[in-house]
């Protein structure tokens, strides 16, 4: 009903609630709150609220999640709210809220080219621009710097005989309308389709030193393309040379040398396209084989003034608009770039643009720079073309660094004599029609992030590039747009920009327009009333407020400037300084010039001054209270004012210095060897050593004057050190003379300093002294004898370890001696006991006999 009624209504493409069930909510929401409870909570949300400082409905759009109300009598409240912080009735009504949302339409989304359908289609040609003309007409500004044909989709996508066209990417364009700050997804899918065209360009060093790789590739010419028709049926094949411009100290100037530098070589030139694109591969080969070598003086070529020429002159080499542009660059020798051509008096800097002849030579090689790594880049962008650098292993290393720097481009090693050409291409080419990498060219105000899981199924994790495909495959990106900024130039917040695969003649265009302003700002929209009576006919009413005059200002244009003090500037009346661009600092409304500071919800806290930039809640704490306390101080203008007796940025300090004065003493602050801070002593560290204590009286580390007094105490007490000699410590110790004590015991009271050393015969002795600087008299008491450690007699040490060592060598040995002893009898008597017992009984034994023995004489005869 309501929304019926209204002339106020906005259509939104997002879901909204019925006005029924808003009335219905809201009263609900009357009932369960109370009016006071209502209030409270409505400004602590607006204390809350980022949007509440913008105060027209253009800058409140351009704040995230911020909305504003053009209802009418809307009171001093803020009209420019955050809606999920004003969820209650008493806030703005829908119906009267402008909250755009981010909007995506589709404007031409033809299907993906499906593998076998793509065959002898790249005839399809046309002008996008034309076939889009009535769709991107209300765009003022197009941020393109890539080129691209029909094959983005258009009405034009129908070649000769209404042939369809590849598509690769799809969608090929959209339509959004994006809020400052507020991301929006946009989803798209890209296939490399059978048999896309290939137009293959071979840019060829023709320098001496690559006469035998020109002999080969002529030889190879056949079989590149027959390679590369494996690939694809619909195939191009160009021939181009280059050796460097034609002045000193590039090439010899003499005229023999202009016209034969080296042994049957030709004439030196700068560039020239030989053949353009064609399927005539005999053609090529011929014309490899005829090409002729020149010669140049120094080591770096000019090839970049042939890529130069071979990329931006598309005519004349025959680049197709819908077809997959490769431009092998074959060298064996470095690159000349922009600034080297001011060494041949060349100063005009390269233009980027086609300067070739009838014949195919570039005429502007004398008059004009080399270009520049960067404008390479461009025209490579731009023409969506894809270039190979191959080149010999010597100077594989700076090619590899310059295709980081080049779009699209890679580097590759040819042999000595280009005999690997066609592996090297072929290589090359799957690389890259097995990746698809996205870019855009949107401006600075917009931001593009993309997204994919390539071909998996996993999660979406950040990435632009895709590896691995084959034909057929459909990879899903994600691209998240953000306008992050809204231009200065209106006509610049209606921009078309391209998402494209890099090297691929396709895109996806997308018409962004920025939501910066509000349509009720327009002085079309039927809600604008110029000079309105709701303003006192002093300004315009737009968007439920006046917009004033230059001599008129306040909420209704009831203020003139003529009421205020002439030597009062306008800009200045509710701000500190021309610096400022919010009034009151944001915390108040500008009436008439004058500051009316907000109320906060706590009656306590107030904001004050002449541009409420005063407080009294935004002082220091200390342990949570304001100021420390009442009692220690109060908030004056965001300053604690601290109460006599208390100092500090929160009143947390004591302002006095007694606290820091050691008791008893001389009244000294820190003992004079620190300072005081809120009441305690920071003590000082100086080089003779770090001063700690309560009161900064101790310093362990600090030496004072006993080395001072050593010698003089070693001397006149023990007849040693370096003044031992009598004469030499009575000429030099004059200002003391020590008091001998048998125990050296310190006075605290009397500020006496105890010293301990070693002397040289490692004897310790001990002193005290006592400075009295008033009659400039030192006491020192002395220890009577030192404390040495006793003599050692070395000799008799040794001697008697050597003895000791001695006599238990032989207690050892006379030990083990004794025991060798004992177990040999032990044994032995073991031995004897088992022999007897080991006796047989011949009385006992039956078959046991005596032994015999016979023995005879044979002289003996009886007698």
């Amino acid at each position: 009903m309501c929304c019926e009624n209204s002339i106020w209504c906005f259509s939104f493409d997002r879901k909204m609630v019925s006005c029924h069930r808003i009335i219905i909510s809201v009263s609900l929401v009357f009932i369960l709150l109370t009016k006071e409870g209502t209030s409270q909570l409505s400004e602590k949300l607006n204390v809350q609220n980022s949007c509440v400082s913008k105060t027209t409905c253009r800058e409140c759009i351009q704040t995230k999640n911020c909305a504003w109300c053009l209802q009418p009598d809307f009171g001093d409240k803020p009209r420019c709210f955050q809606p999920s912080l004003t969820p209650f009735a008493g806030s703005c009504l829908e119906e009267w809220t402008w909250n755009p949302d981010n909007e995506q339409h589709m404007l031409w989304n033809r299907e993906l080219t499906r593998a076998g359908s793509a065959s002898g289609s790249a005839s399809a040609s046309g002008s996008y621009s034309e076939s889009f003309s009535s769709s991107s007409s209300s765009s003022s500004s197009s941020s393109s710097s890539h080129s691209f044909g029909s094959s983005s989709g258009s009405s034009s996508a129908f070649g000769a005989g209404g042939q369809e066209s590849i598509v690769q990417i799809s969608p090929q364009r959209v339509g959004l309308k994006l809020r400052i700050n507020e991301e929006h997804r946009l989803h798209m899918r890209y296939s490399q389709a059978e048999d896309y065209p290939v137009d293959l360009y071979y840019l060829m060093d023709l320098s001496k030193s690559m006469e035998d790789d020109k002999e080969k590739l002529s030889k190879l010419g056949d079989l590149l393309s027959d390679t590369m028709r494996n690939i694809t049926k619909n195939f191009h094949l160009g021939f181009g040379s280059f050796v460097d411009k034609v002045l000193m100290p590039y090439v010899s100037t003499v005229p023999k040398n202009l016209r034969e530098p080296c042994p049957s070589c030709a004439a030196p030139y700068g560039y020239h396209n030989v053949m353009a694109l064609s399927t005539n591969t005999y053609r090529f080969s011929e014309e490899v084989r005829r090409a002729a070598v020149s010669g140049n003086l120094d080591a770096p070529e000019g090839g970049f003034d042939a890529i130069m020429q071979a990329v931006v002159c598309r005519d004349q080499i025959g680049w197709r608009e819908q077809a997959r542009r490769l431009l092998v660059f074959s060298t064996d020798a470095g690159f000349h770039y922009a600034g080297d051509g001011k060494l041949g008096g060349v100063v005009t800097p390269n233009d980027g643009k086609c300067h070739l002849d009838s014949h195919g030579m570039y005429t502007q090689s004398k008059y004009q720079d080399y270009p520049s790594i960067s404008q390479v880049n461009l025209k490579v962008k731009q023409n969506a073309i894809n270039v190979i650098f191959a080149v010999t292993s010597s100077q594989s290393k700076v090619y590899e660094k310059l295709s980081k720097h080049v779009e699209g481009s890679s580097s590759a090693i040819l042999s000595d004599d280009s005999s690997n050409v066609v592996e090297l291409v072929r290589d090359e080419y799957s690389k890259i029609s097995s990746s698809v990498e996205m870019k855009d060219n949107a401006t600075s105000a917009v931001k593009v992030t993309y997204f994919s899981s390539c071909l998996g199924n996993g999660p979406l994790v950040q990435t632009n590039k895709c590896d691995g495909l084959k034909v057929g495959d459909v990879v899903s990106f994600t691209a998240e747009i953000v306008v992050t900024s809204c231009p200065q130039n209106e006509r610049d917040w209606n921009q078309i920009f391209q998402i494209y695969p890099v090297g691929i003649n396709e895109s996806l265009i997308v018409d962004l327009e920025m939501l910066c302003s509000c349509p009720c700002e327009n002085p079309k929209h039927p809600q604008f009333e110029p000079n309105s009576d709701k303003c006192k006919t002093y300004g315009s009413y737009k968007c439920g407020i006046c917009e004033c005059d230059e001599f008129h200002f306040g909420p209704n244009c009831e203020c003139s400037v003529t009421d205020i003090h002439s030597e009062v500037s306008m800009s200045r009346q509710c701000r500190p300084d021309n610096s400022s661009v919010i009034d009151c600092n944001g915390r108040g409304t500008c009436v008439c010039g004058i500051c009316e500071c907000e109320k906060r919800p706590h009656l306590d806290e107030v904001i004050s001054g002449k541009f409420c930039e005063c407080d009294n809640f935004s002082c220091d704490r200390h342990n949570g209270l304001l100021c420390s306390g009442p009692d220690h101080g109060t908030c004056s203008c965001g300053v604690c004012q601290c109460q006599p007796g208390w100092t500090g940025d929160a009143c947390d300090c004591r302002a006095t210095n007694e606290t820091c004065k050691p008791p008893g003493g001389s009244g000294e602050i820190c003992s004079g060897h620190g300072t005081c801070e809120c009441g305690t002593c920071r003590c000082d560290v100086t080089d003779d050593g770090r001063f700690s204590g309560r009161y900064c009286e101790k310093c362990p580390t600090c030496a004072g004057r006993c080395h001072e007094f050593k010698d003089c105490v070693q001397c006149q007490m023990y007849k040693t050190g370096p003044l031992a000699d009598s004469e030499l410590c009575t000429k030099t110790c004059t200002k003391f003379v020590p008091i001998e004590v048998d125990v050296v015991a310190v006075d605290e009271e009397k500020d006496e300093h105890l010293c301990t050393f070693f002397d040289e015969d490692d004897c310790r002795f001990q002193f005290v002294y006592t400075d009295n600087m008033d009659d400039e008299k030192i006491d020192v008491r002395a220890q009577k004898n030192r404390e040495c450690p006793p003599k050692v007699f070395v000799l008799g040490i040794v001697l008697g370890v050597i003895a000791a060592i001695v006599l238990i060598g032989l207690a050892v040995l006379l030990l083990w001696k004794l025991l060798t002893t004992i177990h040999d009898r032990r044994e032995f008597a073991r031995f004897e006991k088992e022999r007897m017992m080991a006796k047989w009984d011949t009385g006992e034994n039956p078959i046991y006999k005596q032994a015999t023995s016979t023995f005879k004489n044979p002289t003996y005869a009886g007698k």
